[in-house]
Protein backbone atom coordinates (compact mmCIF):
# COMPACT_ATOMS: atom_id res chain seq x y z
CA UNK A 1 0.00 0.00 0.00
CA UNK A 2 1.24 3.56 -0.94
CA UNK A 3 1.16 6.22 1.82
CA UNK A 4 2.95 9.69 2.99
CA UNK A 5 4.56 9.62 6.04
CA UNK A 6 5.71 13.09 7.13
CA UNK A 7 5.40 14.54 4.04
CA UNK A 8 7.16 11.27 2.09
CA UNK A 9 5.49 8.62 0.03
CA UNK A 10 6.42 5.47 1.04
CA UNK A 11 5.10 2.00 -0.02
CA UNK A 12 4.16 -0.08 3.64
CA UNK A 13 3.14 -3.21 4.67
CA UNK A 14 1.06 -2.31 7.52
CA UNK A 15 -2.23 -2.07 7.63
CA UNK A 16 -2.76 -0.86 10.99
CA UNK A 17 -1.07 2.58 12.32
CA UNK A 18 1.14 0.44 15.64
CA UNK A 19 1.85 -1.46 12.85
CA UNK A 20 4.09 0.82 10.56
CA UNK A 21 5.39 2.70 13.29
CA UNK A 22 7.27 -0.60 13.94
CA UNK A 23 7.90 -0.89 10.11
CA UNK A 24 9.44 2.62 10.02
CA UNK A 25 11.17 2.28 13.05
CA UNK A 26 9.48 4.59 15.52
CA UNK A 27 9.50 4.30 19.02
CA UNK A 28 6.06 4.79 19.32
CA UNK A 29 5.55 5.53 22.94
CA UNK A 30 8.06 9.06 22.30
CA UNK A 31 5.56 10.11 18.92
CA UNK A 32 2.17 12.12 18.22
CA UNK A 33 0.57 10.35 15.79
CA UNK A 34 -2.31 11.88 13.40
CA UNK A 35 -3.70 10.56 10.55
CA UNK A 36 -5.36 12.62 7.40
CA UNK A 37 -4.88 15.50 9.97
CA UNK A 38 -6.88 13.64 12.72
CA UNK A 39 -5.06 13.01 16.06
CA UNK A 40 -4.95 9.45 16.62
CA UNK A 41 -4.00 8.31 20.54
CA UNK A 42 -1.62 6.03 21.41
CA UNK A 43 -3.87 3.40 22.92
CA UNK A 44 -6.34 3.60 19.32
CA UNK A 45 -2.90 2.89 16.88
CA UNK A 46 -3.57 -0.81 17.39
CA UNK A 47 -7.26 -0.67 15.92
CA UNK A 48 -6.73 2.49 13.22
CA UNK A 49 -6.57 0.84 10.37
CA UNK A 50 -4.44 2.23 7.63
CA UNK A 51 -5.86 2.70 3.68
CA UNK A 52 -4.42 3.23 0.55
CA UNK A 53 -3.15 7.47 -0.06
CA UNK A 54 -3.12 8.05 3.71
CA UNK A 55 -1.30 11.09 5.68
CA UNK A 56 0.34 10.39 8.70
CA UNK A 57 2.03 12.43 10.43
CA UNK A 58 4.64 11.08 13.23
CA UNK A 59 5.73 14.04 15.53
CA UNK A 60 8.66 13.85 18.51
CA UNK A 61 8.98 16.07 20.49
CA UNK A 62 11.53 18.03 21.05
CA UNK A 63 13.44 20.07 23.98
CA UNK A 64 14.85 23.80 24.18
CA UNK A 65 13.30 26.40 25.84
Amino acid sequence: MQVDVNGQGVTVQAVTLADLLTEQGFEAAAVATAVNGQFVPRPSRANHTLSDGDRIEVLSPMQGG
